[in-house]
Formats: C-alpha cells, structure tokens, sequence
C-alpha cells in the first residue's frame, strides 16, 4: 500500500492516553501549518447518541472534515474487547474495508494518524489483530507509553513486537496518566536508554485533558524511521 505522511498510533495498554496523544500530535501538526485528520478504525463504547468519545475527540482536533463512516469504520455499543463486541453484533471487522477507507482518507491530509484500539495486540477477530492492521497498513508507528507501575515492560515488549512486525517505531510519547507514580522521570529515562526511537515528548499530568495546549509538549515524528530492532544493544 503507498505510504502517506501519516502514522499508526497504538498504546502500551489500554487507558493509556492513545486518543489524548494523538489529539495533541494533530494539534501540534496544525501548529505547523499542516491540515491534520485522525482515523479511528474500530472503536467500542458508544454514549446515548450512539458516539464514540474518542471518534468525537479526534474529528474535533482534525482540520479535514472527513466522511465519518470512512474516519470510524466500525463502531460497536459494548464498551468491550472489539472481536468480542463484533461478535455480539453479527458482524465481522474486515481488514480490506479498513484499508479502502484509509486509501481515501489519506490524500485528504498533510498529516495523519490512524489510532489502534488498546494495545498493539488486541484481537479483532479470529485471526486478525491491531498488529496485523497496522502491518496491512505498512505505517510507521508512534508508541504511546502510559506512566504506571510495569510500564518498562509494557513498552519494552510492545516495541519487540512492533520490530518482529518490520515495522519502524518513529517515536514513542511519555504519558503521565498516573500522577502519583514514584520516580516517573528515572522510568522515562530508562526507556530512553533502551529505545533507539526517539521520544516525541513527555505530557504532564492534566486533569482537564487539553490536547491543544498539550501540543507544545509534543515534536513531530520522522515520517521515514528504519525499520527493525527498536530495542538499545545489552551494554553489559
């Protein structure tokens, strides 16, 4: 599939920030004169008027108004793991439909993003994962790093499995989704010994959740990293 300047965006985990990173990513896009659109492939957990919160957040810091159904293919009511909400629907998550709509979105845009559901691995159906799509989609990834305990091992084994993919992690982002969390700063700095991928910034804590002002936090990733091993050498 031809390349465009756009990434895929997957987690360390669920509830990580994936969709507040990359509504702060857009932000600092435009900040630079880019037209900016986020797609949301699958999504599940929808409010009373049949939305998805984080399809709205990402439309409403994209500068491209887009054709809805192309930026949220599938979106499910049961706010649950998406192979299982599909099943409960009668349907199927197919991978061709997700990449016919990112084919027509991505010309569309200057910069784009394209968000995973939880982490990298979650299924969306019986032999298909958020990994294989973004492996489909043959885009670099931007890893969104969740500042908890087990975090190091969380991003350390996401980043061998997006190397094992062949694909590029363009840049990694810090999250402080847990202010209370002892010794953040030495757990970043532990990362960035060994991750040879950038880090594209650190977001502090912020209850109010404000992606714009977030984005001065944020650099913007390389839109061509070398692909294979993202992890530092042993240097015992």
């Amino acid at each position: 599939m031809p390349r465009a300047q756009a990434w895929f965006l997957t987690g360390t985990d669920t509830e990580v920030g994936k969709t507040f990173a990359a509504c702060a990513l857009l932000h600092a896009a435009r900040a630079q004169g880019l037209s900016t659109l986020a797609m949301k492939p699958v999504a599940a957990g929808v409010d009373e008027a049949g939305r998805n919160e984080d399809v709205e957040r990402l439309i409403e810091a994209s500068s491209v108004a887009a054709e809805r159904a192309l930026v949220n293919p599938y979106c499910f009511d049961a706010p649950i793991a998406p192979h299982l909400a599909a099943a409960d629907a009668g349907r199927t998550i197919d991978a061709d439909r997700i990449a016919a709509a990112y084919r027509q979105l991505a010309p569309q845009a200057g910069f784009m993003l394209v968000e995973g559901v939880g982490g990298f691995r979650v299924p969306l159906g019986a032999a298909f994962d958020s990994a294989d799509l973004a492996t489909r989609l043959d885009l670099p990834v931007i890893l969104v790093v969740g500042l908890r305990l087990g975090c190091l091992n969380h991003a350390l084994l996401t980043a061998e499995a997006i190397a094992a993919r062949g694909l590029a992690l363009a840049g990694w982002i810090a999250n402080r989704i847990d202010p209370a969390m002892p010794k953040w700063q030495e757990n970043v700095d532990a990362l960035r010994t060994r991750l040879t991928a950038p880090l594209l910034g650190t977001l502090p804590w912020q209850p109010e959740h404000d992606a714009r002002r977030s984005a001065q936090f944020l650099t913007l990733p390389d839109q061509n990293p070398l692909p294979g091993t993202v992890i530092a050498a042993n240097r015992g």
